[in-house]
């Protein structure tokens, strides 16, 4: 893919405020809490240790646009250090959150429904897939998407799914009053922008899935946004629900970037409301798949996801990201007809919106892709020997 630097930023850059963690090789060989200001990259770590410091700050924006930072160059250069290749390691993009718990939601557009109740019927079996597809369309149509989830129409829909023996776990949690919120994968696990995803080698059938993530901090307000790629094992899960730990969490499933866009005056949760969220996959093959999906066509409001994820029922006191679905399940046949799509290994996901830039991963095997090594113990151990850490 031949693309500037400024394809992977928000296009009205000058007005973003960005947070991101980096790599610093040695003598530091270890990450770091950065900012963005005016196109350079400033090293604030030496005031907040960790993303999740910064964002628990009542004054979190206006601290990072006014704390002093070391420079490490223009965002341009950044960029095009975390697209080289892996074994090159100059100072590169990490995934912009770090001890934060990953959270994600799943079933919240009316696309997504139908494709995982298709899987489910399909058990898992994309020759299936097709011919489910036809069966459930014809049955409940795909219009669900003005239903809102829990209301009194919404039970009369399941009432006459339930009789004519349609009804599906994915039904309950894409209609009923709970959310379907999920451990996509552990605290400093994602990838950032430019890293291999990884698919199980047991996994026939897969895809991505791009959406908006939230960023929420470890008193329940949400502080930002950025992408994320929820890479999904499709015939996995439709083996079995309960096989959804082993479809999302592997090395290199959870893709998170390439920045954190703070909200403020000209960034909230509005934008989120109103965004859509495209996506291209690029093969060596020469296979190019593309769509988008719009925030305006979700079922359940942003802030109502948060609300189901954390409250006087359960806190997170590191704070979260938040994955907040897609109406993206891609059906257009790759290697046969009828067969609908996976991935092929070497496969470039491209995942974008204006406000918040490009997300750019490569697909390879979780067993093949560099191992996760550094948890949390080994972040603090590193901030500890940098004297970074407060008493």
């Amino acid at each position: 893919m031949s693309l500037t630097f400024t394809h992977f930023l928000p296009e009205d850059l000058d007005r973003a405020l960005l947070i991101g963690r980096v790599w610093r090789p040695a003598p530091i060989d270890g990450p770091s809490v950065v900012v963005v200001r005016h196109g350079e990259v400033f090293d604030i770590t030496h005031a907040v240790a960790t993303t999740a410091d910064l964002f628990d700050r009542s004054d979190a924006a206006d601290f990072a646009r006014t704390v002093s930072g070391e420079p490490l160059g223009p965002v341009g250069a950044l960029i095009e250090a975390s697209l080289a290749p892996a074994a090159d390691r100059r100072l590169r993009l990490l995934a912009p959150c770090d001890v934060q718990a990953l959270k994600a939601c799943g079933v919240t557009f009316a696309v997504s429904l139908l494709e995982r109740v298709i899987e489910e019927q399909a058990g898992g079996d994309p020759a299936k897939a097709a011919e489910v597809r036809s069966m459930i369309v014809e049955l409940i149509g795909t219009d669900l998407a003005k239903i809102k989830p829990g209301s009194d129409s919404a039970m009369k829909l399941k009432a006459e799914l339930q009789r004519r023996g349609a009804w599906s776990q994915y039904m309950e949690v894409g209609i009923g009053p709970d959310a379907e919120v999920f451990s996509k994968s552990q605290p400093m696990s994602a990838v950032g922008l430019g890293a291999d995803v990884g698919l199980s080698p047991a996994s026939a059938w897969n895809n991505p899935e791009p959406e908006i993530v939230l960023a929420v901090n470890g008193f329940g307000r949400v502080v930002g946004a950025t992408l994320g790629n929820d890479v999904n094992l499709r015939d996995i899960e439709g083996r079995s629900a309960l096989l959804l730990g082993k479809a999302k969490d592997n090395n290199g499933s959870c893709a998170i970037g390439p920045f954190i866009r703070m909200f403020d005056d000209g960034f909230s949760i509005g934008t989120v409301r109103e965004a859509s969220v495209s996506m291209r996959i690029d093969g060596t093959d020469g296979f190019v798949l593309e769509g988008v999906s719009h925030m305006t066509e979700i079922s359940r409001d942003p802030l109502d996801l948060v609300g189901q994820t954390c409250g006087a029922h359960h806190q997170y006191p590191d704070g979260f990201m938040l994955f907040l679905g897609t109406m993206f399940s891609p059906i257009k046949d790759r290697d046969a007809a009828g067969g609908g799509f996976t991935h092929h290994l070497g496969d470039i996901v491209s995942i974008s919106t204006p406000s918040l830039g490009s997300l750019v991963n490569t697909v390879h095997l979780s067993t093949e892709i560099m191992p996760w090594t550094f948890g949390v113990r080994a972040l603090y151990r590193n901030l500890a020997a940098r004297g970074l850490l407060g008493s």
